[in-house]
């Protein structure tokens, strides 16, 4: 009896040293999460300057990778003071109540070299939505490199939400764009 529950022990954790192994460490100072949106017709761009990643990826098998993000709303930061105090507000992303919006992927698959699709669910101001996120990777020495950005609906999040849920004057699409630099990625 004591044999095979070593035996599974042994593998189990075998299977979990190779799991953690596998991970991306973020590369914080080449990384970075940024949004543009356009108010009366001009473009606005902001960024997020506190999130975390857990990437647990292989170019070679991307259906057994994982991301999840989680992003500090407080952080949203465009560079105006004024409208840097209005975010946190509730009406854009309520902070007190919701400090982060998260993602977690739930598929990942290959579009062509270099490229892949992550399918998962963003959760913001209290709302899920699924998304698809096209991720474009290269590697250059011991560093690989994601980029990629994808449009989600503000209204559907609830950001912006009573006197700002009018179009004409913050338009509903808001692009995400990201660049993460990785460590510890096996070649493409």
């Amino acid at each position: 009896m004591t044999r095979p529950f070593i035996s599974s022990f042994v593998l189990a954790a075998g299977l979990l040293g190779a799991a953690v192994a596998s991970a991306q460490q973020v590369v914080p100072a080449q990384s970075e999460i940024s949004f543009t949106s356009r108010q009366m017709g001009v473009p606005v761009d902001g960024k997020f300057s506190r999130w975390t990643a857990q990437i647990r990826f292989d170019p070679k098998q991307p259906a057994a990778g994982q991301v999840a993000f989680s992003i500090d709303t407080a952080s949203a930061g465009f560079g105006s003071p004024e409208t840097d105090a209005e975010v946190p507000k509730p009406a854009w992303f309520h902070v007190a109540k919701f400090p982060q919006a998260t993602f977690q992927s739930t598929a990942i698959k290959a579009t062509g070299p270099g490229r892949y699709e992550v399918a998962g669910k963003l959760a913001i101001k209290g709302s899920t939505r699924d998304v698809v996120v096209p991720v474009a990777l290269v590697q250059s020495g011991a560093t690989s490199t994601a980029t990629g950005s994808f449009t989600i609906k503000r209204l559907d999040f609830k950001i912006g939400d009573g006197e700002w849920a009018d179009t004409s004057m913050v338009a509903n699409d808001v692009v995400v764009k990201f660049k993460l630099a990785l460590t510890g990625m096996a070649p493409l």
